[in-house]
């Protein structure tokens, strides 16, 4: 299909119109997005919140003080927000199986993959990710790191945004086979980021620390960079980030394309 033997760089400009597109919509209703915007800061300052009178009580998460824990979420939440602002319309891939939208998707001169995720911007988030920079810059500065960690918190920061919008392209493409609306799998994966990556990996038993460093690298979105910032690992783990962030993308694209093969439109 030519769609899918475009180069990289049809491919990016695909993303940037469609997602400059989307973003002249919203500034038609600034009203919706300012909505949007304060409504995805609540859940963060919860978690800022719950941290600072944890603290209050307690020195360290099992060894993990204050504001290295800021670091951690903070970092969480930078991540998994730029994923959601630039890759939300993946989470629309099984309403648009059942409904046959992918169709349309398949006969236009693009990458489908590229057009479903840049379908729209979760601007919902905005809030969030800007709360959660504000946590990453306290934990930053408390925990003594300083300007010429930035270079390698940005390749880390990149890493982690490609292995979650990689992780949601996964879940959301089990919708080819399940044939549902709701995106159960990646809804799965979201509520397992949720829970389990606020805190400390080293909390858990060894298998679950296994499973989310190498079978669902969720751990290199979150608690594998702020160990590497602050000190806990050795610099050579810097190099596995981009490791991890490629193939989980090279598996994500190859998972969508076989779906892509076993779509049959709507009503089969």
């Amino acid at each position: 299909m030519a769609a899918e033997l475009s180069g990289p760089r049809h491919a990016f400009g695909v993303y940037r119109r469609s997602i400059g597109a989307y973003l002249r919509s919203i500034g038609e209703y600034p009203a919706d997005f300012w909505v949007m915007a304060v409504a995805g800061t609540f859940w963060q300052i919860m978690l800022f919140a719950f941290l600072t009178i944890l603290f209050g009580n307690v020195n360290t998460i099992d060894g993990w003080g204050y504001h290295e824990m800021l670091v951690l979420a903070g970092f969480l939440a930078t991540s998994w927000s730029s994923t959601a602002l630039f890759w939300d319309g993946i989470w629309d891939t099984g309403k648009m199986v059942v409904e046959g939208d992918i169709d349309y998707r398949i006969t236009r001169p693009a990458p489908v993959i590229v057009q479903v995720g840049s379908k729209h911007v979760g601007m919902q988030v905005f809030g969030e990710a800007t709360l959660g920079v504000v946590m990453l810059a306290i934990g930053w500065t408390g925990a003594g790191l300083g300007w010429s960690a930035v270079p390698v918190g940005l390749l880390l920061m990149v890493c982690a945004i490609v292995i979650q919008a990689s992780l949601l392209t996964l879940g959301n493409a089990a919708n080819f086979w399940m044939k549902g609306r709701s995106p159960v799998i990646a809804f799965m994966v979201t509520e397992l980021q949720n829970e389990a990556m606020r805190f400390p990996l080293t909390i858990f038993p060894a298998a679950v620390r296994l499973v989310l460093t190498f079978g669902l690298p969720l751990a290199f979105a979150s608690f594998i960079p702020a160990q590497i910032l602050t000190g806990r690992l050795d610099p050579w783990w810097i190099a596995t980030a981009p490791v991890a962030a490629g193939i989980s993308a090279a598996v994500a694209v190859w998972v969508f394309r076989m779906g892509l093969r076993a779509y049959d439109s709507a009503g089969h």
